[in-house]
């Protein structure tokens, strides 16, 4: 699957906050297209590196972009009990802390009846930015979000249905819907089954985007359509069309983008370290002639026997 997995400082900064209809989440060695038992992964990128560090038991622990020799952001992220309990986002220039766009979440956890979860975020220099709660139901579901700000209050709510062979999740925030994710499932000619996504995203209440993603059975992305609201039209219509294509090992070889007027194509070339794993150290994308290089290191494979963060 084509990802992009360069999560800048400003990406997790805000991850958090405009993810709206996603409960806190804990990344780990997957989510950055790993396998196995990883302790460090360093991704050379053209602007400097990242490198991401993760505890025995596959969960993110610290990143760091490193823009040059002076200037770096790191986040680190403490667990508890199988909880995130703190991230801390410290933010370097000229090799000195600067103290006002460095922020500390502090998360409090409370199981005592339904679960809920409380999100303080402070600046270094002691400065309140943000209060989040989340509120779940008796299923451990999220449904409302209150954030507080210095001069307001923002309530998200996030509803749920069923219908047949869909599930639908909508989001509304301050009664405004902002975003609804339908996920279904279709079955092929041949008897595969695949999984369908279609989010729909608004802006002030008013249709704006929407991208239907679908799947394969073993979770690889087959294709993405994606659609721009008409206001002439008064609905949505395609723009751009991505299609993936995989080899026998469900690599990734070529993604071929359609639009009305064109079609372009990219072809993948993978080189991968020589563990057990197979995890790849170099990717290779033609026409364009740009690369990513990976180093990767492991922990013993006796390290790696829990299945919650520590």
């Amino acid at each position: 699957m084509l990802k992009n997995y360069s999560f800048t400082f400003l990406m997790l900064l805000v991850s958090f906050h405009v993810l709206l209809a996603q409960e806190i989440k804990i990344f780990s060695v997957s989510d950055f297209d790993l396998n196995g038992n990883v302790k460090t992964c360093t991704v050379i990128k053209d602007y400097g590196q990242e490198i991401f560090e993760f505890n025995e038991n596959g969960f993110l622990a610290k990143s760091t972009t490193q823009y040059n020799e002076l200037d770096k952001d790191i986040v680190l992220y403490t667990y508890e009990a199988g909880e995130l309990i703190e991230k801390r986002m410290e933010s370097y220039k000229d090799n000195e802390l600067d103290k006002a766009t460095s922020m500390v979440n502090f998360y409090e956890v409370d199981t005592t009846n339904n679960k809920y979860i409380k999100e303080k975020i402070i600046s270094f220099d002691k400065e309140f930015f943000e209060q989040q709660e989340y509120y779940f139901n008796d299923t451990d579901v999220l449904e409302k979000i209150i954030t507080s700000h210095e001069n307001a209050v923002d309530e998200v709510l996030i509803d749920y249905s069923e219908y047949k062979n869909e599930s639908t999740q909508t989001v509304f925030e301050n009664g405004v819907i902002e975003k609804s994710i339908r996920k279904s499932l279709k079955k092929t000619k041949t008897g595969k089954q695949l999984n369908l996504v279609l989010t729909k995203e608004f802006v002030d209440g008013e249709p704006n985007k929407a991208v239907e993603r679908v799947f394969s059975e073993n979770g690889k992305l087959i294709s993405e359509q994606i659609f721009l609201h008409s206001i002439e039209e008064k609905e949505f219509v395609p723009s751009e069309n991505r299609s993936y294509t995989y080899d026998e090992e469900q690599v990734l070889t070529k993604l071929t983008i359609k639009t009305k007027n064109t079609e372009a194509v990219k072809e993948f070339i993978f080189q991968f370290d020589d563990s057990e794993h197979k995890n790849w150290v170099k990717k290779i994308i033609t026409p364009d002639n740009t690369y990513v290089t990976r180093r990767i290191t492991y922990y013993p494979k006796e390290l790696n026997t829990e299945e919650k963060p520590e």
